[in-house]
């Protein structure tokens, strides 16, 4: 089966169809889309971005922002910036969009595979961002691959079968990794919407279960509209300008 494999989209429509449209450009077909949560927050198009979601075969996690959004999560624990879309975003959603977020799954065991958006330990909101963490971690699945966004950064955890210790590894763009089965992964195919490695593209993944591989892609898209409709919305300039830098 091969998988188009996105995260953390955060309501910019722009970038999902740009992602959506590099695969056809690349000819990179696909059976299903496994998004791994936070579908709003951040950004300006929530009904589109759930609606375009939903035009394909796909499963779909939660997302810290999308439970904020259904009243999962206390907006004190958010920044004041990411509160106020949080606000926004209720006020705009579609009752039909709303409940489709409030019947997502915190977590998706699928075959040899665990998704989750955050971590398989904290499911909703843990950051995966080092060794230790991703160590720990392995502890909390028996899943030989965990897939996992939220952090916005592309990244592979990588638990060797022979010493059992853990690694990081920094995919390269269009470049397939192999899989191997004598060992363990926690893979991060970063952010569609709102970036945060340094690199203002729009990230996803297609991952191959037949054969085992993974490979990186990123996408420019037209960011200036994206921040145009940010901007029209009243929404906070450190989010609208954030987008130019992938930070």
């Amino acid at each position: 089966m091969r998988c188009l494999v996105i995260s953390d989209i955060h309501a910019n429509l722009i970038a999902f169809e740009a992602v959506l449209a590099d695969t056809k450009s690349r000819s990179l077909t696909y059976d299903i889309v496994w998004c791994l949560g936070d579908l709003v927050g951040y950004g300006p198009s929530p009904n589109e971005c759930i609606e375009l979601l939903r035009t394909q075969p796909h499963v779909c996690l939660a997302g810290n922002h999308d439970w904020a959004v259904v009243g999962r999560l206390d907006l004190r624990t958010f920044h004041e910036s990411a509160a106020f879309v949080v606000r926004w975003t209720q006020d705009h959603l579609s009752s039909q969009n709303m409940n489709y977020l409030k019947a997502r799954s915190e977590l998706l065991p699928h075959d040899d595979y665990l998704l989750a958006h955050a971590s398989p330990r904290e499911p909703i909101w843990e950051y995966i961002t080092d060794v230790n963490v991703a160590e720990e971690n392995f502890e909390y699945t028996s899943a030989p691959f965990c897939l996992v966004g939220h952090t916005h950064v592309p990244v592979i955890f990588v638990k060797d079968g022979r010493t059992g210790n853990v690694h990081i590894a920094m995919p390269s763009t269009n470049v397939p990794i192999s899989l191997k089965r004598e060992s363990r992964y926690i893979i991060n195919p970063g952010s569609v919407g709102q970036p945060r490695d340094g690199d203002p593209r729009a990230a996803y993944a297609i991952l191959d279960t037949s054969i085992g591989t993974w490979t990186p892609y990123r996408v420019e898209y037209e960011i200036k509209a994206t921040q145009e409709k940010m901007r029209q919305d009243h929404f906070p300039l450190r989010l609208v300008e954030r987008l130019d830098y992938g930070r």
